[in-house]
């Protein structure tokens, strides 16, 4: 028998993908559950694993090129004999409609198995009779196999459904270790400057039309999308005196100043829980946990928002490692779709370029972004009528004025400004 493999839907917003590599060539023995192809959706790159035991027949869609979602990219033959018909029918198989012939067996978004370097993802399961699959990481069945738990008695939290080994520890009893803090750091964390500043674009000919990659297409859709939504701005300055003897202090620890900024912002919004919401059209949605989507720039263009996850109930110190490995794995196209798609509320910092203000463009799904600019010395009038200098940078917010309005982003500066400005010792507690 000759199985379809078609282009998986990757995340919510992908139609099309990119072929990065082929793990296979032609003629080679496939293993069920062996990678077959790596293949780059909106915001990552992901392995594509296969459904059934055969060999890889013929490749419809060469590296480098794209396909639509639900396109057949390949053919797998059950047995060598096979591989020769699978190849005559590769033609008229590229070009068949999205709806397969009947006696065929179909591997789509649904029974293809997607994966990263350090998890397994699948697609949400189809009504073809395989969704009683339990799908699971390896690292969650090498657990629940020391454990001696069940899989089937496991309810996964992952997406899609798929059992993580957060779930296998909840489901013995035991509370998920969360990552120690190193006594000796070999080297210390990157700081924002570092961690956030784009790396050196690649050289372009002059008069050259250079295609958007997938990255950049989906940023495309993403601020198209955004110009539906009705904005505003609400610009705000903070003096960072007291921030700044904080972060100094604090460095060598390895905590970076965007964990300290996204720790205040998320402390901030736990008071203004209207600020942490988002509109759809049956209301004003409230997350249950606030999530600090930042902005980061992507080596080959475009840029993507890791996600620092309940920001204000983690330490500064385990942020500060958090975001460090997020960065890390943005850059390298390893980030899982919850780790970049499940952010409440997003900050954009160009200080680091100097930039004293700006306006940030509203992500979609969202109610806010902040807009951070540099802190810097600035001559002002102290409360005692005379000058003085003091360090300040400017902040801008942008909302979704279907959900807030000026006067919730006003009192939200303000609340965020005092904390910056006279508890900021607090974020540290």
């Amino acid at each position: 028998m000759i199985h379809d493999i078609f282009m998986p839907a990757l995340s919510s917003t992908m139609t099309e993908g990119k072929i990065v590599s082929w793990v296979k060539s032609p003629g080679d023995k496939v293993a069920k559950g062996e990678t077959v192809v790596v293949v780059e959706s909106d915001k990552a790159d992901m392995d594509v694993e296969s459904f059934y035991d055969g060999y890889l027949a013929t490749i419809l869609v060469e590296a480098g090129q794209e396909a639509p979602v639900g396109d057949a990219i390949a053919l797998i033959a059950e047995t060598q004999e096979e591989i020769a018909q699978a190849q005559q029918k590769a033609p008229s198989s590229s070009q068949k409609s999205p709806e397969p012939p009947p006696q065929k067996e179909v591997v789509t978004a649904s029974t293809a198995s997607v994966t990263t370097a350090t998890a397994t993802i699948t697609a949400p399961p189809s009504t073809n009779g395989k969704s009683n699959r339990i799908v699971a990481s390896p690292r969650a069945k090498k657990l629940a196999k020391q454990l001696g738990i069940s899989l089937n008695t496991v309810e996964g939290s992952g997406p899609y459904g798929r059992i993580v080994a957060e779930d296998i520890e909840k489901a013995a009893g035991k509370t998920p270790t969360p990552p120690a803090v190193p006594t000796q750091p070999t080297a210390p964390i990157s700081t924002p400057q570092v961690a956030s500043a784009p790396p050196t674009p690649t050289p372009v000919t002059a008069g050259e039309t250079v295609p958007l990659n997938t990255l950049q297409k989906a940023v495309v859709q993403n601020m198209v999308a955004t110009l539906q939504v009705p904005t505003f701005h609400v610009g705000y300055t903070i003096t960072t005196d007291e921030l700044d003897k904080l972060y100094k202090k604090l460095k060598p620890k390895g905590v970076t100043m965007t964990a300290l900024l996204a720790k205040a912002v998320a402390v901030t919004l736990a008071k203004h829980p209207l600020v942490n919401a988002n509109y759809s059209d049956q209301g004003i949605r409230y997350p249950q946990s606030i999530n600090i989507a930042i902005a980061v720039a992507m080596p080959d263009g475009g840029l993507i928002t890791p996600v620092l996850q309940n920001a204000d109930q983690v330490d500064i110190y385990s942020l500060s490692r958090t975001w460090k490995d997020l960065v890390d794995r943005a850059r390298a196209k390893q980030l899982q779709p919850e780790e970049y798609n499940s952010g409440t509320f997003t900050l954009s910092n160009l200080g680091m370029f100097g930039v004293d203000r700006f306006d940030a463009i509203l992500p979609p799904g969202q109610g806010s972004i902040l807009a951070i600019g540099a802190s810097s010395p600035q001559v002002v009038a102290t409360d005692d009528g005379l000058l003085g200098v003091k360090r300040q940078m400017a902040v801008n917010i942008t909302c979704d004025h279907r959900v807030i309005y000026g006067s919730h982003a006003a009192a939200f500066l303000q609340e965020f400004a005092n904390l910056l400005e006279t508890d900021v010792q607090s974020l540290t507690m």
